[in-house]
């Protein structure tokens, strides 16, 4: 599936994913696309999801990702990473470095987590420049255009920043942070634009299913953070655990065996091929 594919298809759902194993791990429970997150991938690294990670880091992980599957890879790409020239070549390297769709959102620098207080927005004039720029740039990719209106200035101004930036041409809208089933369901009905929405725990958002949002009308759903948070808390447990009890053998049911880490990551795959390459060289040597 190509980034037209996305928007050809009928409903996706786009776990969050930071680095080629949790790629390849959604890739195998069966999803059919993924969402680089910026606030997981700036915890992978130690650092707030307050715009302090950079294009580079960024293109890095999308590299990385693009090596291990061929699955369509949407891109938070924050604020652009600047002003519009900054966008412009962020969604060209992002494009080059293997990104299927680029999210860029309307935040003032310094942005927050869209759930969090303490935001602004920038004017609708700045954040159509920063549409126009990633639409001249990209060769193929998709721009989402993620508006972050509604806690700042309401819902009425969110759902019309959503229309005026799918009317500047952004592929999908993403009304961030909405308050409830009945404010998702009114951005349907009045943004005229295809729709992508968030669904992130702890945040101000209340939970909905991927079945809701695809009665609603939504096109995209995206779990930015789900599958890191699993990952962190057991962690965290077996950390707590080694250092208790000095031994994980009480702990083993709860660690992915080595079988299993073996497969996702094709281990077998790589032997068959060291085989090949041998048997080749011997071939080739007795030429």
């Amino acid at each position: 599936m190509s980034s037209e594919g996305i928007l050809g298809s009928d409903f996706l759902i786009a776990p969050g994913v930071w680095d080629p194993f949790s790629a390849l791990l959604a890739e195998r429970a069966g999803f059919r696309a993924l969402y680089l997150s910026g606030a997981a991938l700036a915890s992978s690294i130690g650092l707030p999801d307050l715009g302090l990670i950079t294009l580079d880091e960024v293109a890095e992980a999308v590299r990385r990702i693009r090596r291990v599957t061929g699955l369509p890879i949407i891109v938070d790409a924050d604020t652009g990473f600047g002003e519009a020239l900054n966008v412009y070549r962020a969604v060209r390297v992002l494009e080059e470095a293997g990104a299927d769709a680029i999210q860029i959102e309307d935040q003032r620098m310094p942005k927050r987590c869209g759930h969090l207080e303490g935001k602004e927005v920038v004017s609708v004039e700045e954040m159509v420049e920063k549409i126009t720029a990633a639409l001249m740039a990209r060769r193929r990719a998709l721009v989402i255009a993620r508006t972050d209106a509604r806690g700042v200035l309401g819902l009425d101004e969110a759902i019309e920043r959503g229309n005026l930036y799918g009317r500047a041409g952004a592929d999908l809208i993403f009304p961030e942070a909405l308050l409830s089933r009945e404010e998702f369901a009114e951005a349907a009905r009045r943004i005229r634009y295809p729709l992508l929405a968030n669904m992130t725990e702890f945040g101000k958002s209340p939970y909905i299913s991927a079945h809701e949002f695809r009665e609603m009308g939504y096109r995209v759903v995206i779990f930015p953070v789900t599958a890191f948070r699993a990952a962190a808390k057991a962690a965290m447990d077996a950390y707590a655990h080694l250092m208790e009890k000095g031994t994980q053998g009480d702990f083993l049911d709860r660690l992915m065996s080595r079988k299993e880490q073996y497969e996702v990551i094709r281990y077998h795959d790589y032997e068959e091929l060291d085989g090949k390459i041998a048997r080749e060289a011997v071939r080739r040597s007795t030429l």
